[in-house]
């Protein structure tokens, strides 16, 4: 959105239904604070439209600031709603249309992605329709067990995969509490020495098309200590991985069946960081720094405890790859 300075004010302007509105300013705004003048600039012109229509006009309005993963998930809920809700005049929805809706999508899908769908239509309703009260029942939530794998689950697959850096780099990448999307985005460029700088991850945008974006929060940018073995290895193959997640996933649960292990995901390699990392006596602070957490309540859901210190990061990485590469973790 482009910023026009006019004399001692600041002005931006937007065209909405073919009439075009400004926003003034007494000094010049960060983004954020233009997003927010624009949303109460919405609160203040006659809505018309269909549902469809508010709502892409809400997902326009952010595309700047969400995620293109986001962006695609708002765009498969839009596809997925049916036809009489999304084409109905947003100022004719009631609350019976949203509970028939969310009844329906349940029946054939989870509580978790049912949720989220009603949370899309929340946020269009309360841009369009500020005062609209809405109090839909939703289904209970299910309770997801976190498969933790053990130690010689670990010590198994980088056994398997030793001599194929293909996949021994990234699940060495893993088990430091890298996500898939950001072990997939790095680069040679982003090792210095022993330090590895993490600020960017592989996702797909609206079109379906695997591009590198910058990680999701400020937490998500970090800096963390390798050792000298995976160092030393990412040197002898010449890069990192080439490959996109689902590759990634791909080649880990066909090492699990061939090792009769119980599938789990790439993301609980990074459960494993956290236990391991706990049991170790780091605190909450450092793992979730070296791991990217933002908070600590998916952190603590998980396990318990932080990691600043490269210090310490020194000595909990390499005791963990010396010792899962060479048969067994060391309980000290």
């Amino acid at each position: 959105m482009k910023v026009e300075k006019r004399k001692n004010s600041y002005r931006v302007q937007k065209m909405i239904d073919g009439k075009r509105y400004s926003i003034t300013f007494n000094h010049k705004p960060t983004e954020r604070e233009v997003m927010q003048g624009l949303l109460e600039l919405s609160k203040t012109i006659p809505v018309k439209g269909s549902f469809l229509a508010c709502a892409k006009s809400y997902v326009k309005s952010k595309d700047k600031v969400i995620s293109p993963s986001t962006i695609k998930g708002y765009t498969s809920i839009l596809n997925a709603l049916p036809n009489d809700f999304t084409g109905k005049d947003i100022l004719q929805i009631t609350q019976i249309d949203i509970q028939t809706t969310i009844n329906d999508y349940a029946a054939t899908h989870s509580p978790k992605t049912t949720r989220n769908v009603h949370g899309f239509i929340s946020a269009v309703l309360k841009q369009f329709r500020p005062d609209m009260v809405i109090y839909t029942t939703l289904p209970q939530k299910s309770v997801y067990e976190h498969y933790t794998p053990s130690e010689d689950d670990i010590r198994r697959i980088l056994d398997a995969c030793a001599d194929n850096p293909f996949y021994h780099i990234p699940f060495q990448l893993g088990i430091m509490g890298l996500r898939r999307s950001e072990v997939c985005a790095l680069t040679l460029d982003d090792i210095n020495g022993n330090t590895l700088t993490i600020n960017k991850a592989l996702v797909k945008d609206v079109n379906n098309q695997w591009i590198v974006k910058q990680t999701k929060t400020l937490a998500g940018t970090r800096e963390i200590y390798i050792p000298d073995s995976l160092v030393s290895e990412i040197e002898q193959y010449g890069k990192i991985f080439e490959g996109n997640p689902t590759s990634l996933l791909y080649g880990l649960n066909k090492l699990q069946d061939k090792l009769g292990i119980p599938r789990f995901r790439f993301h609980d390699l990074r459960h494993f960081f956290a236990s391991y990392a706990h049991s170790k006596g780091i605190s909450d602070a450092d793992i979730m720094s070296t791991g990217g957490w933002k908070s600590d309540f998916t952190m603590k859901s998980i396990y318990r405890h932080e990691m600043n210190s490269k210090a310490a990061q020194k000595q909990l990485f390499d005791d963990m790859i010396r010792g899962a590469n060479r048969g067994a973790i060391p309980n000290n």
